[in-house]
């Protein structure tokens, strides 16, 4: 292990200087001494230098990659099996393996096999150490190991086993790859990693503990070290705000109760328990036994410890045992990262409301080595983006990760709330890379992979791993795992874009199609139009929505848009903001982006707005000749700043960040269409007031931007008689318009979505098919949005502020939902096909009704996504047009008509 320890630490030298390295291994064929049994084995380092300083990240040539002393010494055969071998790592970005019968190498030893390995996750780091002592946990000794390095990061191992047995080998194969999946960071899963490396534990076992250790961190019952708090938080039910902030603070200080540092030590001390934990896995896993928690185990848990918190640290182990229902652990061709299939109920077994207000669906758990995430969703039929979280220092990235699995149940919650008009239910993914890999700059040397986990190469793989290994869940028979635990319910996920991944849904979507996943067209949204996508910018669904509760808003109130006047934030250079400008016809005063603020309260000339917009360029690029006197322009770059009242700021910036809440800051409407989340709270509300702090700045809002307003804040402005709505019923035209375009994906064979819903832009227009699918897409946004604008004002004459209309009605729409499709099993099939066959005539665009009809959607479309579909609108249409408070009687007769053909939406 000395001699190991020195070679690897002198290569590693030379590859931090960015350097080309080949090493050679070489062993005698014999014992050293006569009667032996050690052999000898010789080491030579070449260095060199690599031609290619920069290469693209899709680069997978050897001619271009390999350094000159490498393409004049390698044969033939043998570049062959190297060119494959970096095509697959460069595809997949994962390391992969090849066995290689040892008569395709020309030489001396034209038997047994050539294992030749490559990886890609390597920056600055190689696998010599893992390759040794995997080869030595199998039992083999290489005649020859040649090792290279590329210039695009990757390094390939060649292994050369004239004697081996195919069985050896494919050992051999299995241990590699779980090597170059443990981890060591100091303290932490280094001392898993020795504990292999050391042979106290498998391979398997360390891999195992790695994500055994991360759902213990994520699932372990801190609350219960914390009574008041529960107390504390009951007592504030009334208050929602101070709420929030409770939990913020209670989050902060839980954190560092258990650390995963005390993890760690705690079971890399017992290396017998942790295998028998393991091997409870196991079974569990592979099918062998049900699910549940080994008792015997935990008995063997209170005889090794006798500090209480210690035991419940180690029976939350057995706890995640009895929590997983599905695994790719097991796959035999071993996955890039691990995806655990929680029961939510036994994750979350206990756990206070206050936290959880309910149990989700499903959860899963994914653990690669450079990152870990979580996808959870609160209905079968769910969707919700990908959100990749990065870290810019180390203590913001023990922060995202104290707090990952609680970030993701609460975007997914927030999510179920608004997914009220479709057949999808809430859901929500996280994605969070490690900390760190190197402190060398992005791109020297590592196309592939980067040189930094925040860097696009690295978020690009983090991103493929995830994917892949939820994949092989949702495709458990061609995987070859064991899903008797599912209880033959397939899985079937759908993800959209969400912060650092929208530039990665056509990378999804193509995942699954190589993958032959039936249902990829619909796997990802805010796919490119290549791929049937339906950019909500392009279309202005999220606008339409927005704007509809504009229009029907003035209606009621009995006024012109075009004579009042509107405060807007977010710029002509963004998705709301810019199709906001060119939708709208009132009186814009003022305008503030990333870019700066724009003001004139005669009115901000429409034509330039509309110039603006169209160019999708800043609200920096205004003319300034076309402002009026008391008009005026600042940018962020500028310092300095004063403005006609008299009103001073250091930069622009300074002002851009507060205008909101300026004296500037009033008109009748606001239409946040841009900023950052909780811009107006309860501490900072008392400035959308006038000096007498009792007249509001404006009569209306009506928000956006996701979350730019507090709950509490909300309350305080309508309590003041402003009118308000809220954004999980005012932005939901973007969800409606990405439900659509999933359906059009499930709804079409694969040829027909290629022929009517994809097209290049550069090249050709978009199919008619397309244009007037686009345009029944938006006409359901504004029926949606006009059925739930009237709902919501019917609450509002009833006493019901907006706001909390908003969260009754998407309450009683999906609990509705849940109870119609549990009815929709229990009807007699006659019944149940009338009922399904009657909404899809009236749910389904018409459209897609003339092109595949009724029963061609039954036949392409999932079963239980049509009864999801079903279950949405008959919900969303009773609550729509009954109220939050109708009897299960009116609810009877609503139904009974939908059957007869005499109740109408």
């Amino acid at each position: 292990m000395q001699t190991i320890a020195s070679v690897s630490a002198f290569v590693t030298n030379f590859m931090e200087a960015n350097q080309n390295v080949s090493l050679i291994f070489m062993s005698s064929e014999g014992p050293v001494f006569i009667g032996g049994q050690e052999k000898l084995g010789i080491y030579s380092v070449e260095t060199g230098h690599f031609e290619a300083t920069r290469v693209t990240e899709g680069e997978s040539s050897l001619e271009v990659l390999a350094s000159s002393r490498f393409l004049k010494t390698k044969t033939r055969e043998a570049k062959e099996q190297y060119q494959i071998v970096m095509e697959d790592v460069v595809a997949s970005r994962r390391s992969a393996v090849r066995i290689v019968p040892g008569h395709l190498y020309p030489g001396p030893c034209p038997f047994g096999y050539v294992v030749l390995f490559a990886t890609a996750e390597t920056v600055g780091r190689h696998y010599l150490p893992e390759i040794w002592q995997a080869m030595r946990f199998v039992g083999l000794l290489p005649r020859r190991f040649y090792f290279e390095n590329f210039a695009n990061g990757v390094i390939t191992y060649s292994l050369f086993f004239p004697s081996a047995t195919d069985d050896q080998v494919h050992k051999l194969k299995r241990t590699i790859m779980h090597a170059t999946l443990l981890k060591e960071t100091p303290g932490r899963s280094a001392l898993l990693y020795n504990n292999v490396m050391q042979s106290r534990i498998s391979h398997e076992c360390g891999l195992y503990l790695l994500a055994a250790v991360k759902f213990v961190h994520a699932f372990f019952p801190k609350e219960q070290y914390s009574r008041e708090y529960t107390g504390v938080h009951k007592v504030l039910e009334q208050n929602p705000a101070a709420q929030r902030k409770l939990e913020t603070l209670y989050r902060l200080c839980m954190k560092d109760l258990l650390s995963t540092e005390r993890i760690y030590q705690l079971i890399s001390k017992r290396p017998a328990l942790a295998e028998q934990f393991y091997a409870d896995f196991r079974k569990i896993a592979l099918g062998e036994i049900e699910p549940t928690f080994n008792k015997e185990l935990g008995t063997s848990i209170d005889a090794a410890c006798s500090d209480p918190q210690d035991r419940q640290i180690l029976r939350m182990f057995l706890t995640f045992n009895e929590s997983v229902l599905l695994t790719n652990f097991f796959k035999p061709d071993i996955p890039g990262a691990f995806a655990f299939r929680l029961n939510p109920a036994v994750a979350l077994k206990q756990r206070p409301a206050s936290l959880y207000p309910e149990v989700p669906y499903g959860i899963y758990m994914i653990c690669g080595r450079d990152f870990m995430g979580f996808h959870t969703r609160f209905r079968d039929v769910a969707r919700g983006g990908i959100r990749l979280i990065l870290s810019r220092d180390k203590a913001m990235y023990e922060r995202n990760f104290a707090t990952l699995f609680d970030e993701c149940y609460n975007l997914a919650y927030t999510q179920q709330n608004k997914n009220k008009d479709i057949p999808e239910g809430g859901a929500k993914g996280v994605i969070l890379p490690d900390s760190c890999w190197s402190g060398r700059k992005e791109g020297d040397g590592n196309a592939l992979i980067g040189m930094t986990s925040q860097g696009p190469a690295a978020m690009r793989s983090c991103f493929i791993n995830y994917v892949n290994a939820l994949l092989d869940c949702m495709q458990p028979e061609q995987n070859h795992l064991y899903s008797g635990h599912m209880k033959k319910k397939a899985e079937i996920l759908f993800f959209g874009p969400d912060e650092n991944t929208a530039g990665f849904m056509d990378l999804g979507a193509d995942i699954a199609r190589e993958r032959a996943y039936p249902y990829w067209k619909s796997l990802t949204t805010g796919k490119s139009v290549s791929l049937g996508g339906v950019p909500h910018d392009t279309y202005a669904m999220t606008t339409t929505s927005v704007h509809t509760y504009v229009t029907e808003l003035l209606r009621e109130l009995g006024e012109d848009e075009c004579s009042i006047t509107k405060f807007q934030t977010g710029g002509p250079d963004g998705d709301l903001g810019s199709n906001e400008i060119l939708v709208s016809k009132d009186k814009t005063i003022a305008i503030v982006d990333g870019s700066g603020v724009v003001y004139d309260p005669h009115g901000i000339d429409r034509a330039e707005l509309r110039r603006l917009a169209k160019m999708r360029v800043p609200i920096s690029q205004f003319n300034r000749s076309m402002l009026k006197p008391e008009g005026f322009l600042v940018t962020v770059e500028e310092t300095d700043v004063a403005l006609p009242d008299g009103s001073k700021y250091l930069t622009g910036a300074e002002l851009r960040d507060s205008f909101h809440l300026s004296p500037y800051a009033t008109a009748d409407l606001f239409v946040p269409c841009g900023g950052r989340p909780n811009s107006i709270t309860t501490d900072n509300v008392k400035k959308l007031f006038h000096a007498d702090g009792v007249k509001p700045k404006f009569r209306m809002i009506v928000e956006g931007a996701n979350l730019f307003l507090s709950d509490g804040a909300r309350v305080t402005l309508e309590n003041s008689g402003m009118h308000v709505f809220k954004d999980a019923s005012t932005n939901k035209g973007g969800v409606n318009s990405s439900s659509l375009e999933v359906f059009a994906g499930l709804a079409l064979l694969p040829e027909e979505h290629n022929a009517l819903m994809c097209y290049n832009p550069r090249t050709g227009q978009a199919p008619q098919f397309y244009q007037d699918y686009v345009r029944q897409i938006q006409e359901i946004i504004i029926e949606n949005a006009k059925k739930e604008f009237k709902a919501i004002w019917e609450c509002n004459k009833q006493g019901i502020k907006k706001v909390d209309a908003t969260r009754l009605i998407s309450s009683k729409i999906t609990q509705m939902q849940d109870a119609i499709m549990v009815k929709i099993q229990d009807m007699g099939g006659d019944e149940r096909d009338q009922l399904v066959r009657s909404v899809l005539a009236m749910a389904i665009p018409p459209l897609m009704l003339q092109k595949q009809g009724i029963e061609g959607l039954l036949k392409t479309v999932p079963s239980n996504y049509v009864s999801a579909i079903v279950g949405a609108w008959v919900a969303s249409r009773f609550v729509y047009s009954h109220g939050i408070n109708a009897s299960e009687v009116s609810f009877f007769f609503f139904l009974r008509g939908l059957l007869n053909g005499t109740q109408m939406p």
